[in-house]
C-alpha cells in the first residue's frame, strides 16, 4: 500500500493512497431541488422570542415583478423552511437605462436574528468571514444572477445599496437551488400518534439531510468539515432513516487515509482543495473512529471495510491506553485534550475515562469478528479501566463520580460512565436516579451531550423520561420556532454562544439531529 507525507503546520501526517482512493470512488452525487421564496416578511423585535425576534409577512416575491426597487431599500424573502443551496434571482432595470452599475448585498440568515442584527456589531472570536454575506456588482441588465458560493438559510435580505439616479430595479424568480446527497426516496414516513415527537423527527431528519454533502458535514453554515464527533451521531441516524451507508463508509476510510505520523487520526477533515487533516487531535473524537467503524460493521457486514479499518482502530485505543496512569486513571491536564462538551468548566478525566471504555468494548466487538488474540488483551484493559473507575472516581457519599483534582462533579461524568457500562445494572440505574434528583452545577451545553443523557437513560430503562427529556429539549427548540435542529440550545441562556455571538452559532447542526434515531430504533 503506497504512503505520502503532509505536513501541516508542526504535524507530519501520513497519506494512505489506497484509502483516499477508495473515499474517492464514494463520493456520492447530490440531489438537486429547485425552492421558491413563498414570502416577504420583516422582521420585528419580540423579546418573547428565543433570540428576540420574530417574523411577519408583508406580501408575497410575486409582487416585486412590478414594484421599483431604489438605494437604501431592502427586502426579505422567506422561503418557508431551512434550505442549503445556491441562490438565484432575476434582476432588471426600470427607468432610463442603466448608466452606473447596480450594487445589491445579499444576506443569509438561518434565523430572524441573522437578517435583523447588524453584521458590524459582531464581536465573536471565530472569524466574521463566516456571517453569511454578499455583494453583487451587476454592470449589464437585465441579469439572471446564479451566486457561486453555497449558502445555508432560510431567509434572505436583499438590499439596494446604489444605482443611480436614473434608475432602480425590478427583482424576480427569486429561489435556492438545494443540494444534499441524502436520497428522499430511501427514506419511510413516519406517522407518530405523539403530534410533539412526529415533529421533533422531521426536523431531525431534515437537520441530517441538510448536513449530507460530500460528506457529512458538521454544520452546512459553518464549519462544513467532516468532524468525526459528528459522524458517528449522523451515522447512528442515518441507519434508521436514508440507509446510505456508502457515505458513512467514505468517510472512515477519509480518516483513516489522513493519520498523524503515530496513527492517530485527526478530529476532523478539510474537504477542500484536496483531503486536509485538521491539526486537532482529541481523545475522545479519536476513540469515536473505534465505535463508529463498528456501528457500521454492525449495520452493514460489510468485512472489506472491517479488515480494511481495523488496524487504525487499534491504534486509537492503543494511543488512548498510553494516557492512562498506573492507577488505571486518564492523565488529566489543563490543554484541550478531550471535548466531551462545549462547557469552560468541564473537567473532562471521568468522562473521558467514560468514552475509553465504552470504545474499548466497541472495539471488542470488532476483535470477536476479526482478530480474536486480541479479544483477551480488550478484556484485560476493560477490566482495569472499569476497577479503577469505581476505586478511584467513585465517590459513595455524594452518590456521584468524581473528576479532576478538584474532584467536580458533573452530568457528563455520570452520563458517560453509565453508557461505559460501569457497574452492575442496579448501579447505574441509581447513578442515573441520582442525576435526575440532584442535578450537579455542572450541566450540559450542547444536543450533543444531551444525545450521551437521553442514551444513558434509555441504557438503564428510563425510557418514558427519555421520552420526556427529548420532548422538552429538541421539543423546546421545535416550539421556538426551529427547522433544523441548533449547534447549541439552553432555554435558560438564550443567546448563550462558545464563539462569543449567537450569530455565529450554526443553527442546523448534525449533532443535533439524533431524536430521529431514539424514536425510529426503539419505537418512542
Amino acid at each position: 500500500m503506497s504512503q505520502g507525507i503532509q505536513k501541516n503546520s508542526e504535524v507530519i501526517f501520513q497519506r494512505n493512497t489506497h484509502f483516499l482512493s477508495t473515499a474517492a470512488s464514494l463520493v456520492p452525487a447530490l440531489q438537486q431541488h429547485r425552492c421558491p421564496a413563498l414570502s416577504l416578511v420583516n422582521a420585528v423585535p419580540d423579546a418573547s422570542q428565543i433570540h428576540g425576534w420574530r417574523t411577519d409577512s408583508c406580501g408575497t416575491p410575486a409582487g416585486l415583478a412590478n414594484r421599483e426597487f431604489g438605494p437604501g431599500e431592502e427586502i426579505v424573502v422567506d422561503f418557508g423552511t431551512h434550505c442549503v443551496g445556491y441562490f438565484s434571482l432575476r434582476c432588471e432595470a426600470a427607468g432610463s437605462p442603466p448608466d452606473a452599475p447596480a450594487h445589491l448585498q445579499f444576506i443569509f440568515g438561518e434565523t430572524p436574528a441573522e437578517i435583523a442584527e447588524p453584521f458590524s456589531d459582531y464581536e465573536g472570536w471565530l472569524s466574521s468571514s463566516w456571517l453569511q454575506q454578499e455583494d453583487l456588482y451587476l454592470d449589464v441588465l437585465p441579469a439572471h444572477v446564479r451566486l457561486p458560493r453555497r449558502y445555508c438559510c432560510r431567509y434572505v435580505k436583499i438590499k439596494a445599496i446604489s444605482t443611480s439616479a436614473k434608475f432602480s430595479l425590478r427583482l424576480s424568480d427569486i429561489y435556492l437551488t438545494t443540494v444534499t446527497s441524502a436520497d428522499p426516496s430511501a427514506l419511510e414516513n413516519l406517522s407518530h400518534p405523539d403530534a410533539l415527537l412526529g415533529q421533533i423527527d422531521q426536523v431531525s431528519v431534515l437537520t441530517l439531510r441538510n448536513c449530507m454533502q460530500e460528506v457529512f458535514e458538521d454544520g452546512p453554515k459553518r464549519d462544513r468539515r467532516l468532524w468525526l464527533g459528528d459522524l458517528r451521531l449522523q451515522a447512528l441516524v442515518n441507519y434508521q432513516t436514508y440507509g446510505q451507508n456508502d457515505l458513512v463508509r467514505r468517510c472512515l476510510y477519509l480518516f483513516a487515509g489522513v493519520t498523524r505520523e503515530d496513527g492517530m487520526v485527526s478530529s476532523n477533515l478539510f474537504m477542500k482543495p484536496e483531503i486536509i487533516a485538521d491539526d486537532t487531535f482529541l481523545l475522545d473524537y479519536a476513540l469515536f473512529f473505534v465505535a463508529t467503524l463498528a456501528d457500521y460493521i454492525a449495520a452493514t457486514d460489510d468485512l472489506t471495510t472491517q479488515n480494511d479499518l481495523w488496524p487504525t482502530a487499534v491504534r486509537q485505543m492503543e494511543l488512548a491506553l498510553e494516557r492512562v496512569g498506573e492507577n488505571g486513571i486518564l492523565h488529566d491536564s489543563e490543554d484541550w485534550w478531550a471535548f466531551i462538551d462545549w462547557h469552560e468548566s468541564l473537567n473532562k478525566q471521568a468522562p473521558a475515562q467514560g468514552v475509553l471504555i465504552y470504545c474499548l468494548k466497541k472495539g471488542w466487538e470488532l476483535a470477536q469478528r476479526c482478530d480474536h488474540p486480541r479479544v483477551a488483551w480488550l478484556d484485560q484493559q476493560i477490566g482495569r479501566l472499569e476497577a479503577a473507575a469505581r476505586n478511584e472516581l467513585w465517590d459513595e457519599e455524594k452518590g456521584f463520580f468524581v473528576s479532576g483534582a478538584q474532584a467536580q462533579i458533573s452530568c457528563a461524568s455520570q452520563v458517560w460512565l453509565v453508557l461505559a457500562g460501569v457497574g452492575e445494572e442496579e448501579f447505574r440505574a441509581r447513578v442515573m436516579a441520582n442525576l435526575l434528583t440532584t442535578p450537579p452545577e455542572t450541566g450540559m451545553n450542547t444536543p450533543y451531550m444531551m444525545h450521551h443523557f437521553i442514551d444513558a437513560l434509555i441504557s438503564v430503562g428510563q425510557t418514558s423520561r427519555a421520552v420526556q427529556e427529548i420532548k422538552k429539549y429538541w421539543g423546546g427548540m421545535v416550539q421556538a420556532g426551529a427547522d433544523t435542529f441548533w449547534e447549541l440550545y439552553d432555554p435558560k441562556r438564550p443567546d448563550f454562544s462558545p464563539y462569543g455571538s449567537k450569530l455565529i452559532n450554526s443553527y442546523c447542526h448534525a449533532w443535533s439531529c439524533t431524536p430521529a434515531y431514539f424514536i425510529r430504533k426503539y419505537g418512542l
